[in-house]
């Protein structure tokens, strides 16, 4: 997966302008990030680029005004201020306008170097900084990994007294994730500046060994409840995981007609299916979770009321499953990258697939996945990506999201146990399921 796949920035929505803030990798992930697109780019910058970095565009414009610039149709355009003692120059406030506009006439990238660091793998901002443009749509704010256990001081953290100040790290002590984490998600630190309506990504860089992506996606957690999406991962091996949160959609609005009894409120191992469906959910770390009732609602609802899950009841269950299935994809936020379809006559669908289904889709945003039993059947739960979003909301009838697998590419996750193949549709069902229970 490159970058651009990870930013979920592809040709298919180039109209972007994306600023780059913080420190370790800015200008590489610009660059990097501006190759990875087939129509032309525009990069520029409202602080200070060192001449070394001019070549990696395909041509240097140095603009005073805009009525000097002529675009070329195609590759990498740099345009910069002037030339000083090694360093480009911001370019004016008239030509960064200019720039915008050009690129949204155009239907092209603008990629803007959005803040200095001095190629250190920390920062903290100044006074004046970052210099991010309010009509910024996307801003990724970086961090270099690369500074987990070096002591807080210069050499690694440019304004290290300001890190200091916002993370609590005394001067000179090592480095931790924690500290980083404050900063990034401090007002005065790595969220200063963000235009109110951009979308804002962090990414983790320099997570070159297994021990550093750990640390990465467990900072991930944190850095969700301020960031849309979080990037761990390496510019210079151009490898990454992108993650987001994951939603658990429950569907248990349905009648239980061939049944004859509310399968949500069988009980299993002392507890109504739903709950326990409602829980693997909780344990798995999918957020939100929620549950689309229907004909047993006010049962359901009490069922789960003690616990942070959302109810949204469909009052058009009867129609089938895909009503339910668009009220559950209708509740969520934009922020939301997935979602996994969960059933509740399924209570001994396991956390460890659940996981697993979110650990892979980290690496390859696959816009759907479900699990491959036996290496010949495929099973629930299944993992929509947000991509699918809108051909999930066009579902009708008594249809679920399997109606949209041939509109997506379809990968499948290799799994040992055929428990999940079970569900329980006949009375002779939950029999075997509780006999399942007293062999465990």
């Amino acid at each position: 997966m490159n970058l651009a796949h990870a930013l979920r920035l592809d040709s298919s929505n180039p109209n972007k302008t994306v600023s780059l803030a913080g420190a370790g990798g800015k200008t590489t992930a610009l660059f990097q990030l501006a190759r990875q697109f087939d129509t032309p780019v525009l990069v520029t910058a409202t602080t200070h680029l060192g001449v070394w970095q001019v070549p990696l565009a395909d041509r240097h414009i140095i603009a005073h005004d805009p009525r000097e610039i002529q675009l070329p149709a195609e590759g990498i355009t740099l345009v910069t201020g002037e030339i000083e003692n090694e360093r480009t120059k911001p370019v004016s406030e008239a030509v960064l306008n200019w720039l915008h506009e050009k690129a949204a006439k155009q239907a092209i990238p603008l990629l803007i170097e959005a803040d200095g660091s001095r190629q250190k793998p920390l920062k903290a901002p100044a006074e004046h900084e970052p210099p991010i443009p309010p009509f910024s749509d996307i801003v990724i704010l970086i961090a270099g990994l690369g500074a987990i256990g070096k002591p807080l001081a210069d050499e690694h953290v440019q304004r290290a007294e300001l890190f200091s100040r916002l993370s609590g790290l005394a001067h000179g002590d090592p480095i931790t994730p924690q500290a980083i984490l404050d900063v990034l998600t401090h007002p005065q630190g790595g969220l200063k500046n963000i235009p109110p309506h951009a979308r804002r990504i962090a990414l983790l860089n320099q997570a070159d060994t297994p021990e550093l992506q750990a640390i990465g996606g467990g900072m991930a957690r944190g850095l969700l409840k301020h960031f849309e999406s979080v990037i761990v991962g390496s510019l210079e091996r151009e490898t990454f995981n992108t993650l987001e949160r994951t939603a658990g959609i429950l569907l248990a609005a349905g009648k239980s007609t061939r049944f004859g009894a509310p399968k949500q409120l069988l009980d299993w191992k002392g507890k109504p299916f739903v709950r326990h469906v409602a829980e693997t959910a909780l344990h798995s770390g999918l957020e939100p979770v929620v549950a689309v009732t229907g004909f047993y609602h006010a049962d359901v609802e009490s069922c789960l009321r003690d616990l942070p899950v959302s109810i949204v009841h469909n009052p058009e269950y009867e129609q089938g499953q895909s009503t339910s299935v668009r009220a559950g994809i209708r509740s969520l936020t934009p922020n939301v990258g997935a979602a996994i379809f969960l059933l509740a006559d399924q209570p001994q669908i396991p956390v460890e697939v659940i996981r697993a289904l979110v650990e892979t889709h980290s690496n390859s945003l696959s816009p759907i996945l479900a699990p491959l039993v036996l290496e010949e059947r495929r099973a629930n739960p299944v993992l929509f990506d947000k991509v699918a979003f809108p051909d999930l909301l066009q579902l009708t009838g008594d249809t679920g999201g399997r109606a949209v697998f041939d509109k997506h590419r379809v990968e499948y996750l290799p799994w040992h146990d055929d428990i999940l193949l079970f569900d329980v549709d006949k009375p002779e069902d939950y029999e075997r399921l509780k006999r399942v229970e007293s062999s465990e």
